[in-house]
């Protein structure tokens, strides 16, 4: 059985997963909780991950999507960089494998988390281990020359949309990962969006012939995912956008949907009313990885038109629409835990809490 969480971290994102043979991805790390606020209700996200790892002090792949705060906070405080001495200490979690969209080699004019991040891709991109990159814009191999270092020998460490990652794969470990985005042209120009940029993937689970898809979709915005699901069907790839689990983008927001908010309820453009209706599975889930839904209409995200979308698509499908911050309740959010079997998946139920326990429907036809 594998195992999948997400955590209650406000409008922010990480998604642990173990395996069913001990190997473990993640994807993001945001400590937002505020330690001197005892009404803080998000989780210590350090504590957490510690407690899932045990006395491992090691991840197999850890995944920052893109260099935002909400997805980086706290990272240079709790993993071993190799970059640099000050990151490094007994008490650190090890990386064995970085993954970062080329973005995060190649951004200019970056502070804090997000700079000590792009120095530790770049050292284990210019050391050539330890790390792969996403998409292969023409500035990443003009970053190797200006290095004296040949593009070609580098080429092993990248991975470009519509291929697997060589990490994992389904006979070996019981998953692989198709990756989506970046594309090359999301890195080309003199202004990154680090949105645009970011990693969209598709994990696939196998227990006992039994597929399970998982979408994880970071903070990619509608027009990216339009183009993701045109260049999909274009190659007749329909099979990589089938989903059981869907960690929708940018923390409920109404621009991973549409241009427009809507009255009531975000209408989404056509590919993505296909993406969210025709490849979702029966009994299938959503997950918001954000703050409580507000009541009233907001500026920034979760945006209640949105969820009243999602809502609409779960309902449809026999199937449930999760906020991180709402699980199990909102005045005592937990961890949400998915364990991934040979029937499907199944939300655990949390200790102190009333989570419904659900399995994903029959398997549907369509290739790993």
């Amino acid at each position: 059985m594998h195992t999948v969480r997400f955590f209650p971290i406000g409008n922010a994102d990480c998604c642990f997963i173990q395996l069913e043979n001990g190997r473990t991805a993640l994807f993001d790390f945001a400590d937002m909780r505020n330690p001197d606020d005892a009404a803080d209700k998000r989780c210590d996200l350090e504590k957490e991950l510690r407690e899932c790892l045990g006395d491992k002090k090691e991840i197999d792949v850890v995944a920052f999507t893109h260099l935002d705060t909400d997805h980086t906070k706290r990272a240079k405080e709790v993993f071993h960089l190799n970059h640099a001495d000050k990151y490094q200490g007994d008490g650190r979690i090890r990386i064995k494998t970085l993954w970062v969209p080329a973005a995060a080699v190649l951004e200019v004019g970056v502070e804090g988390e997000a700079r000590t991040l792009r120095a530790e891709a770049r050292h284990r991109f210019l050391e050539g281990e330890g790390v792969r990159v996403f998409s292969r814009p023409d500035p990443l191999n003009q970053f190797l020359l200006d290095r004296d270092i040949d593009p070609a020998k580098r080429r092993n460490l990248i991975s470009d949309a519509g291929t697997l990652c060589p990490e994992f794969n389904l006979d070996a470990d019981g998953v692989e990962f198709f990756v989506h985005s970046p594309f090359a042209e999301h890195c080309e120009g003199d202004l990154i969006i680090r949105n645009s940029s970011a990693l969209f993937m598709q994990a696939t689970f196998r227990v006992a012939e039994r597929l399970t898809r998982l979408i994880l979709s970071a903070d990619v915005e509608h027009g990216t995912i339009d183009d993701i699901v045109r260049i999909t069907q274009f190659h007749g790839h329909d099979d990589r956008l089938l989903w059981d689990i869907n960690n929708v983008p940018h923390h409920t927001s109404y621009k991973s949907l549409a241009d427009d908010k809507g009255d009531g309820e975000t209408v989404p453009v056509d590919r993505l009313k296909w993406l969210y209706g025709t490849q979702g599975a029966e009994k299938c889930l959503l997950i918001s990885t954000s703050s409580v839904i507000p009541e009233t209409d907001t500026t920034q995200p979760p945006h209640r038109e949105a969820a009243a979308y999602y809502e609409s698509v779960a309902q449809a499908k026999d199937g449930q629409y999760l906020v991180t911050m709402e699980h199990p309740t909102a005045l005592n959010p937990k961890p949400l835990v998915i364990e991934i079997g040979g029937s499907g998946y199944i939300i655990k139920k949390t200790a102190g809490g009333s989570a419904t326990i659900i399995s994903s429907a029959a398997p549907r036809a369509g290739g790993a």
